[in-house]
């Protein structure tokens, strides 16, 4: 192969991500020519209105699949918490890369940390998960939405706009962002979104060449990792619309799988754990499903859903 034509997103964090992968390619192919093929997702288009409101994570996939799906492009890098449980038909995520840290971070310019946020403290995300343990830790405080790209809500906190924001702690390392205060939001008190900190190529399913090809990428860790947390997102039926959060580690070669669904408010937060053999990583993620979902994760579905009908 002499060339090839990676589809991503046009924010600095996206361009990141396509650029690593790009480097990656050229470090193990000398001589391979790569071509970023920017595109603007309707989610980088509608910036004034919460995600949960106008489709959820499919808003920042869709125009690049259908990159993929008409030839402009040979394969697409993503961040794996934003790509839909369900794809085109015709399409795969076939590397998973190793991850990143995949916890959240407070950042802010005044307070070091969660408790030292004033009462009624305006903190900004974009986030219902984030936001729902955030006012399970502190109910009085004003959890805002703060939407776009990574570097512009930095900019926005730096600007005096909050207090507080919280983003993941992958997009800050990898733009070298900062704040004077950093505080990291970490299990078991705060867990990090389903596939949080992991990439993910995808392609057409049929290119078996670029299975070889990009093989060398995929990590085996983080694929079962996310195997099993988008598991559990899928049988929870979870879009933007639920707070819904999950992380795996290791243990002895055996995956611990941990997850939460929680009321919007954060009055209520179910959490769970399961473990296993690496090979059963789904079945994990549905067996933890079932856990949430009769200890009263099934009455949070109903009632949010009812509310959004």
């Amino acid at each position: 192969m002499k060339k090839i034509r990676i589809a991503t997103r046009g924010s600095k964090l996206a361009l990141w991500q396509a650029e690593y992968i790009a480097k990656c390619l050229k470090t193990r192919y000398p001589g391979l020519e790569v071509e970023l093929i920017k595109i603007k997702t309707t989610g980088d288009k509608i910036l004034d209105v919460p995600l949960a409101q106008v489709g959820g994570k499919g808003l920042f996939v869709k125009e690049i699949e259908e990159a993929l799906l008409d030839g402009r492009a040979d394969i697409a890098v993503h961040s794996m918490k934003d790509v839909p449980t369900e794809l085109p038909e015709g399409l795969k995520i076939g590397i998973i890369p190793r991850r990143e840290i995949n916890t959240d971070i407070l950042l802010s310019q005044k307070y070091p940390d969660l408790m030292s946020l004033p009462k009624g403290a305006r903190v900004g995300t974009s986030s219902l998960r984030r936001q729902a343990q955030l006012l399970y830790l502190r109910p009085d405080l004003k959890v805002v939405s703060l939407r776009g790209n990574l570097d512009t809500r930095v900019k926005k906190l730096k600007e005096g706009e909050f207090d507080a924001i919280v983003v993941a702690g992958a997009g800050l390392k990898r733009l070298g962002l900062k704040a004077k205060y950093e505080f990291g939001l970490v299990p078991p008190e705060f867990f990090p979104a389903v596939a949080q900190g992991a990439l993910g190529i995808e392609y057409l399913e049929e290119r078996e060449d670029l299975d070889s090809f990009l093989g060398f990428l995929d990590d085996f860790y983080t694929r079962y990792e996310v195997l099993a947390e988008r598991a559990f997102l899928i049988r929870l039926e979870g879009g933007c619309q639920v707070p819904i959060g999950a992380f795996s580690i290791w243990e002895d070669k055996r995956l611990v799988l941990r997850g939460l669904i929680a009321e919007l408010d954060g009055s209520v937060i179910i959490k769970d754990e399961v473990e296993g053999k690496y090979q059963q990583a789904e079945i994990l993620g549905k067996t933890l499903a079932e856990k949430v979902l009769a200890k009263g994760g099934q009455e949070i579905l109903d009632k949010i859903y009812q509310n959004t009908e």
